[in-house]
């Protein structure tokens, strides 16, 4: 169980570890245990390479570890909540006990979350976050857990993107709130690829401190997806440096915690940025 959130916007603690906001940037370091994951990597079935590769995030400086066991990936095949605790629990436990960071689970299901808290999971990272409601906002206000509401709809209709992008946001947040979430285990994230066009993801990527006046944490993640393709004219196993672009500029633009597939990579990057726009300085620095 998640440990009580402290300050007031300005730090949480999560599973023993303490996030202060604006003192560096966070890397959550994503574990699909999915057979269709977009990026490439699922593995659903192999619960010892899952926990090697969370492992190997930890050594390679994540802060999180995200576990995903339904695809969410553009025309994917939503699964039954039996199915997705079949895939989950063995990989999340096996997390859980070989690694020392906080573990996230990528659910939008309140039963699936009720399950991973109770296997270990410290963090609810909710994809459809527009429609969180009782059971979602529950789940997370009984453990005690922290909460990630991402933005998201069906379709990419707007008529004022960046205002409805952060009203849908701020109206989860009320509602998790009114739930019994605490707000200071609330994190926002835009949603980049989800219910929005390519147009859109950039200029919410260059407008990200309209978010960040809500007076939430701010999760984004870039990593991988079609808009740098699309940008670049790349398959997905060539978009690394696509995705460093956009992890410096989310940085650059607010973000709190970024979400990547590249761990050890986007840790350097996260770091070299830090320490332009945070002022950031590793330990025993001396220049």
């Amino acid at each position: 169980m998640v440990d009580e959130a402290v300050g007031i916007g300005g730090a949480m603690t999560c599973g023993g570890r303490e996030f202060r906001w604006g003192s560096r940037t966070y890397v959550m370091g994503v574990v699909n245990v999915t057979p269709d994951s977009f990026s490439g990597d699922g593995m659903a079935g192999r619960l010892e390479d899952a926990v090697e590769q969370a492992l190997s995030f930890e050594a390679q400086g994540a802060d999180i570890i995200d576990v995903g066991a339904e695809s969410t990936r553009p025309g994917h095949a939503t699964v039954s909540v039996e199915e997705e605790l079949s895939r989950l629990l063995p990989v999340l436990e096996g997390i859980v006990a070989a690694v020392s960071i906080p573990v996230s689970v990528d659910t939008y299901k309140p039963e699936v979350a009720r399950w991973a808290v109770d296997a270990g999971a410290v963090m609810i990272n909710d994809v459809w976050g527009p429609r969180v409601g009782e059971g979602m906002a529950a789940a997370a206000a009984e453990a005690r857990t922290s909460l990630v509401l991402m933005h998201n709809q069906n379709g990419t209709e707007y008529g004022d993107l960046m205002p409805e992008v952060a009203v849908s946001l701020a109206r989860a947040a009320e509602t998790a709130e009114a739930a019994g979430v605490r707000r200071e285990s609330l994190i926002l994230d835009p949603g980049i690829g989800f219910g929005k066009t390519a147009d859109h993801n950039l200029e919410i990527l260059s407008r990200l401190g309209e978010l960040k006046a809500l007076g939430f944490p701010l999760m984004v993640g870039t990593s991988r997806k079609s808009t740098i393709g699309l940008v670049l004219d790349l398959p997905v196993e060539e978009r690394l440096e696509g995705t460093a672009a956009t992890v410096a500029l989310s940085i650059a633009g607010g973000a709190d915690i970024v979400r990547v597939h590249d761990v050890e990579a986007m840790v350097r990057v996260a770091r070299m940025s830090d320490a332009v726009v945070r002022g950031w300085r590793p330990q025993g620095w001396s220049r």
